[in-house]
C-alpha cells in the first residue's frame, strides 16, 4: 500500500452551474457523464490515499466566437475553485482556467488567478478551438508564464474534425491530441525558449514516450536542430499517470522520462473511481528501482512543483 499522502495533479471539479454542460459534453463524446461535489471528492481521496487534489476545469469555457463569455466563464470557474481551496488548502489545489485563444484575456486572467486568487498553476486545453499550443500568436502568454515560472497542466480536448463512430473521443482522441500539441510546442521552440515554466502532460503524455524516437526525426527537418535536441525538449515535460499506469505504459513512461518527471493523477470524476483503482494498484506494485522512486511519483515530485504542499 502506498504512503497515504498522494498529491493528485490531475483531478477535476464541476462547478454547480456547469453540471449540465459537462454531462451533455460527456454524453456526446460517448463517455459516462460525471458527477462531482466537494464531499464526494474528499471521500474518494480518503479511499485512494490522496492527501491533496489539484483541481482543474478541463473543458472549453465558452464557444469560439464569444470571447466575452469565455472571459466571464473562466473568472467564475476560478473564483469558485479559489473558494474551495481557501476553505481546505490541505485537501485542494487550483489550476486556473484561461479563455484561450483570446491571448489578452488569457494574460489578464492568468495575472488575476496567480496574484489575487493564489492559484497553484494554470490549465490549458491541448487545442483552443482548433489552434494548437505552438501557435506563434500564443507567444506572449508563454513569455509571461515563463517569467513567473508557472506550472501549466495541458489537458487534452477533442481534436478538430469528426470523431470516428463508436470510438469515444476521450478514449482514443485525447491521447492523440496531447501528443499532437506537445510535439507542436517542441517544433515551434516553445520548450527550448521557455525553460522556467513547468508543463505537465496528462495520461503519460499520450503516445509521446512510446514514439519519442520517431518524433525526434523532426530535428532532421529543421536547420540547426538535431534529433537529440528534440528528445531533450520532449523530456523537459512532466507526465502524470491518470488513466495510464498500465503494465506496458508505466515501464515505457519511466524508461523515457525517469521517475523524477512522473506525477500521480486520478482523473476523477471524468474517470470513474472504479476504473481508476486498478491503475492505483499498478503504481503501488510496480518494481521501482528504489523506494524513493515510488515516493517521488506519489508525492515528492509534486512537492517540488508546489512547495506549499511540502512536508516539514
Amino acid at each position: 500500500m502506498t504512503d497515504p499522502a498522494r498529491i493528485d495533479v490531475h483531478q477535476h471539479l464541476i462547478p454547480p452551474d456547469r453540471r449540465g454542460a459537462i454531462a451533455g459534453r460527456a454524453t456526446a463524446q460517448g463517455w459516462p457523464a460525471p458527477a462531482w461535489d466537494e464531499r464526494s471528492a474528499i471521500a474518494m481521496m480518503d479511499r485512494r490515499s490522496i492527501a491533496t487534489g489539484m483541481l482543474s476545469y478541463a473543458a472549453p469555457v465558452a464557444g469560439p466566437d464569444d470571447p466575452g463569455a469565455a472571459r466571464a466563464a473562466a473568472r467564475g470557474i476560478n473564483e469558485y475553485t479559489a473558494e474551495l481551496v481557501k476553505d481546505r488548502p490541505d485537501r485542494f489545489g487550483h489550476f486556473a482556467a484561461l479563455p484561450l485563444p483570446d491571448v489578452d484575456g488569457a494574460l489578464a486572467e492568468a495575472a488575476y488567478a496567480l496574484d489575487e486568487l493564489r492559484a497553484d498553476g494554470l490549465v490549458l486545453l491541448s487545442n483552443a478551438h482548433g489552434r494548437y499550443l505552438g501557435d506563434r500568436e500564443f507567444e506572449p502568454l508563454w513569455a509571461e508564464l515563463d517569467a513567473r515560472a508557472a506550472v501549466v497542466l495541458v489537458h487534452p480536448t477533442a481534436p478538430p474534425g469528426a470523431p470516428l463512430p463508436d470510438l469515444p473521443v476521450p478514449l482514443v482522441d485525447f491521447p492523440y491530441d496531447t501528443t499532437r500539441t506537445a510535439l507542436h510546442m517542441i517544433v515551434n521552440g516553445v520548450r527550448s525558449r521557455y525553460r522556467r515554466m513547468k508543463v505537465i502532460l496528462p495520461h503519460a503524455g499520450g503516445f509521446l514516450p512510446y514514439a519519442a524516437h520517431r518524433f525526434a526525426a523532426a530535428g532532421r527537418l529543421r536547420p540547426g536542430v538535431t534529433p537529440e535536441d528534440v528528445l531533450a525538449d520532449l523530456r523537459s515535460f512532466h507526465f502524470d499517470t491518470a488513466f495510464a499506469a498500465g503494465p506496458t505504459t508505466l515501464p515505457t513512461l519511466l524508461a523515457f522520462a525517469g521517475a523524477g518527471r512522473v506525477l500521480y493523477g486520478s482523473d476523477f470524476p471524468m474517470l470513474p473511481e472504479e476504473w481508476g483503482t486498478g491503475f492505483d494498484t499498478a503504481l503501488d506494485e510496480h518494481p521501482y528501482p528504489g523506494p524513493e522512486d515510488r515516493y517521488a511519483v506519489n508525492r515528492g515530485n509534486a512537492e517540488l512543483l508546489f512547495p506549499r504542499l511540502a512536508r516539514g
